[in-house]
Parts: C-alpha cells; sequence; structure tokens
C-alpha cells in the first residue's frame, strides 16, 4: 500500500505558536552563487570580488544579501507549500553576514492568523503570518523578519476564529543594529576603490528611474534553487492558470537595479518593509525607482542609506508590483 503524500498545512490546520523546520539546511557554496546571480543579476562588489571583500571586511567573499534571504524564504515554504500569495514581509535584519560555505537553516513560527471573509465564486482563505529565524552551521543568528502569506481553507465550511490584528505583528528594525553588523568594516577603503556616489553626495528625497528594464526569467530554476516549494511558482494549475513569480525574484531584480544605480551600496542590512502590490508573470519587464528616505553617517567612511524602491510591471500596461523599503550600507 503506497505512503500518504506529504504536503504543506492548510489555513485551517494552523494554530499560533506553531513551529516548523522540516527544510533541508543550505550551504551557501560559489556554484549556488553564481546561479543566483546569472538570474537576479546583482553586482555587489564584496559578494563578487574577493580581494576587495578581504581587504574590506576581513574575511573572504560575501555570500549576497538576496542569495542569503531567498534561501529563508524558500526554506519557510515548508509551511506555505500551497499559499496563493505573499503580501508583505516586516522588520528583516541580518544579525551577521554570512560568507561561502556558511550553511543556513530556518526555523518558522506562526505569529498571527485571521481568516479572511469569504468571497463569493473563491475558494475560502485565511492570512498566515510567520516569523523566519535563520541560523548558521554553529547556531549564530543570521536573519530575523516576518511574512505574511494568504493560504486556502482544508475545510471550505471552517469557521476557525482566527482574528488576529495583524497591523500589530512584527517589530520595526533598529539602526543602531544595522551599524553593528558591518562597525568594523573598513568602508573607506570600499570608497577608494568603488564607483560612487558617495554618501556625502546623498540628500533625502532624491529619487532615480533606473535606466532599463529587466526581464523575468528562470523563474521555476529559481524557486527550485531556493528551496522554495510554493505550488504556485512550479504549477500552473495551483496559480489558477499562470504560474505566478516568486516574490523574492522581483525583489532580486529590484536590487540589482539599485546597484546599477548606487554602485557604492556594499550591502543590504536590512528591511523596513516590503508589499507585494501585484502578481509578477514570466516575460515580464520589470521598471523602478529608487528614493532616499534617510541618511545616517557611521564612523567607518559610510553610512546607512534608507532607501525605497518601487517596482512597476510591463505587462502589457505598467502596473505597480513592488513597495520595497530598505537600509543599504554606502561608502
Amino acid at each position: 500500500m503506497p505512503s500518504p503524500a506529504v504536503e504543506g498545512p492548510f489555513f485551517d490546520d494552523l494554530a499560533v505558536g506553531q513551529e516548523f523546520a522540516g527544510a533541508p539546511g543550505v550551504t551557501l557554496w560559489p556554484g549556488l552563487a553564481a546561479a543566483h546571480q546569472s538570474i537576479t543579476g546583482e553586482r555587489l562588489a564584496l559578494t563578487l570580488d574577493g580581494p576587495l571583500c578581504r581587504q574590506v571586511t576581513g574575511g573572504a567573499a560575501l555570500a549576497s544579501p538576496s542569495l542569503v534571504w531567498d534561501i529563508a524564504i524558500g526554506q519557510s515554504t515548508v509551511v506555505t507549500q500551497h499559499a496563493k500569495a505573499n503580501l508583505f514581509y516586516r522588520g528583516l535584519a541580518f544579525r551577521r553576514t554570512p560568507r561561502y560555505m556558511d550553511t543556513l537553516h530556518t526555523r518558522t513560527r506562526i505569529e498571527a492568523l485571521r481568516q479572511n471573509r469569504p468571497r463569493e465564486g473563491r475558494w475560502p482563505t485565511g492570512l498566515a503570518v510567520l516569523r523566519i529565524t535563520t541560523t548558521d552551521q554553529d547556531d549564530r543568528p543570521v536573519l530575523d523578519f516576518w511574512r505574511c502569506a494568504m493560504l486556502p481553507l482544508r475545510d471550505p465550511e471552517a469557521q476557525t476564529g482566527h482574528a488576529d490584528d495583524l497591523a500589530v505583528v512584527g517589530e520595526p528594525i533598529r539602526a543602531q543594529d544595522l551599524g553593528q553588523l558591518v562597525g568594523d568594516w573598513r568602508l573607506y577603503t570600499f570608497a577608494r576603490q568603488v564607483a560612487g556616489p558617495r554618501l556625502a553626495d546623498l540628500r533625502v528625497g532624491q529619487t532615480w528611474p533606473v535606466a532599463g528594464g529587466d526581464v523575468v526569467t528562470s523563474a521555476p530554476e529559481l524557486a527550485r534553487l531556493t528551496l522554495n516549494i510554493a505550488a504556485v511558482h512550479h504549477d500552473a494549475e495551483a496559480a489558477g492558470g499562470e504560474r505566478l513569480v516568486y516574490g523574492g525574484h522581483v525583489i532580486g531584480l529590484a536590487l540589482a537595479q539599485a546597484t546599477r544605480t548606487l554602485p557604492s551600496i556594499a550591502t543590504v542590512a536590512g528591511w523596513h518593509g516590503c508589499d507585494h502590490l501585484g502578481p509578477v508573470h514570466e516575460g515580464n519587464i520589470l521598471r523602478s525607482t529608487i528614493t532616499v528616505e534617510q541618511v545616517d553617517s557611521l564612523g567607518n567612511g559610510g553610512g546607512l542609506v534608507h532607501l525605497r524602491s518601487q517596482v512597476q510591471a510591463d505587462a502589457p500596461e505598467p502596473r505597480e508590483v513592488l513597495d520595497w523599503r530598505y537600509v543599504a550600507v554606502i561608502a
């Protein structure tokens, strides 16, 4: 007799406080990083130039921050295999900056649940806020954040009673913590070797439309690469007729566009938040506008610059698909 299929939970299977840690650990080896970079096109110098990274940070080349958060999100999809959409991320903070050959492990905890009001002609759904905590092979904290996924109910008649206020879930990132992350980096060395603009050139309110768009390609390949098993990224039927692009893919392309416009970004230390405003499909062209929201100087030749990337998709009419507010280290 065949064994039953193993599948992720539905909304009505969840309870606040449940924890999941079933995804394999992932070692950040250079081949994985190269495959990821070939899809996102990110140009962070400290992830690409080993000698420069050693001069600036005192160690081997850093793993791309977008690779790290993509893997953490992918590992958390043991909870969201049946997700219909991902709505937002909050309070993403790096606790350390992983390097090649570090291994990531992720635990996912259910923080809040809210059943959606029924809509005629649609299968009932609910919203689950997940706290995602990622550590390395020595159990050192790497990443901590919240994300909100929409999941269908297993039983369409179920009344779960879940009605948490999702607006109060999560914690803001703290600038002092992000500054400590790079406190011993020689950012003045980075500034001497990498193109600008320099920190002193940036002002609150500055805005740049990024030159040129980026086509979304290799969407299921990126999902597989990062262990993302959400069916809507792999199976057109699960997505209602056309596969959805994984949200981290869109964020990765937005970061690539930011690094083209601001080559002086050394890394991304955290996110205030990120909202998915609309679906993205393979073949869409993404274009972004970047705005400076805050500038905080550090004492090592650089600073924390709070940026906002607003992304549109041409499909076929331009529409907003992403609003991402993050903190970059710039020298």
